[in-house]
């Protein structure tokens, strides 16, 4: 199969490295011109992924115009981050099938990928591919399963075909409303739950275990709550790209987001930590854009909403924990 990823990020070389070592045509575009003569080079990204290797036979290019003749009757994959999904899909010619890895909803619209397409696009076959996946781990083989959404059923299953192998399995889904949803909130659960762990053992009454338990299973409960406002199904929530990608990316050590609660949680400013962490923590930006959704469409999300205050200096990490935990008792 030919496949064009668009972004040379680390999940977009991930992905671009799995495809091309299961024998298919796989082209990598960067905008950065420069950035790709050095992976030429050195076949390795070194910016995103400097331990893995790329492929022989991965082209690399920064050429836009190549990488969609490339994609022709084959696949586009949009991996740049969630800003620049809709210049993106705005470039490709509508015949083009395409997936896209971004997670979140749109600053300023609030729109998922699919409501963007759709606008754009209303006649291109579209859909997700997400699930629990540290770029590093799929780079170097380390087993994942992902899953890829689409109202098209044929486009799902050539995510099938293009990815899945010994080491990446692919699963299929005709809910890519419930899929996006669920890689929108986690990114802010994530940062929720890296706050818990932060503040653990600072004082006797800090919260501990049990705190991250409650955080990730009440994170679940607002990321479903706000799906089924927006029409996803329940199922959804309770696999891979719901209660997977929120487990993984709340608890493991790989997560940007995770570590931006981690570093509120020590009490430093957000502006600080971003200059840290160097590339993009998806939740930091999503955050206030998934409570403006949640709020438009009726749907209470008292984590998000703590996480934004805290976010935008509103709260102290001890005090968001507090309010959640102040809250008045109701039924589960």
């Amino acid at each position: 199969m030919r496949i064009s990823v668009l972004g040379a990020g680390a999940w977009g070389t991930a992905l671009a490295i799995q495809a091309a070592k299961a024998g298919h045509e796989v082209q990598l575009w960067g905008r950065d011109a420069a950035a790709i003569e050095r992976m030429c080079s050195s076949r390795r990204n070194t910016a995103y992924l400097p331990d893995s290797e790329l492929p022989p036979a991965l082209g690399l290019t920064h050429d836009f115009a190549r990488a969609l003749r490339h994609a022709d009757g084959g696949l586009a994959i949009i991996a740049t981050p969630m800003s620049g999904l809709r210049g993106t899909l705005a470039a490709l010619p509508e015949t083009q099938r395409v997936l896209w890895l971004c997670k979140g909803f749109e600053a300023g619209t609030g729109r998922l990928g699919h409501e963007i397409a759709r606008e754009l696009r209303p006649g291109m076959r579209v859909g997700v591919l997400s699930g629990p996946s540290f770029a590093q781990e799929v780079a170097a083989g380390r087993p994942t399963a992902l899953v890829a959404a689409s109202d098209d059923a044929d486009l799902a299953r050539a995510a099938v075909d293009a990815f899945h192998g010994e080491r990446l399995r692919v699963y299929t889904s005709a809910d890519p409303v419930g899929v996006e949803v669920g890689g929108a909130v986690k990114n802010v659960m994530a940062i929720a739950v890296g706050v818990c762990d932060g503040l653990s053992g600072s004082a006797p009454d800090a919260p501990g275990l049990n705190a991250r338990a409650a955080l990730i299973t009440r994170g679940l409960a607002e990321m479903l709550r706000l799906g089924l406002a927006l029409g996803a199904r329940t199922e959804t929530f309770m696999g891979l790209s719901g209660l997977g990608d929120l487990v993984l990316t709340a608890t493991g050590d790989l997560s940007r987001n995770r570590r931006v609660g981690l570093m509120l949680a020590q009490g430093l400013a957000l502006q600080q930590i971003l200059q840290q962490l160097g590339h993009v923590a998806e939740g930091v930006y999503s955050a206030p854009t998934v409570l403006a959704r949640a709020r438009a469409a009726g749907v209470e999300m008292p984590i998000t909403e703590a996480m934004v205050a805290l976010l935008e200096g509103r709260l102290l990490a001890a005090q968001a924990v507090d309010v959640l935990m102040g809250r008045e008792a109701r039924a589960e």
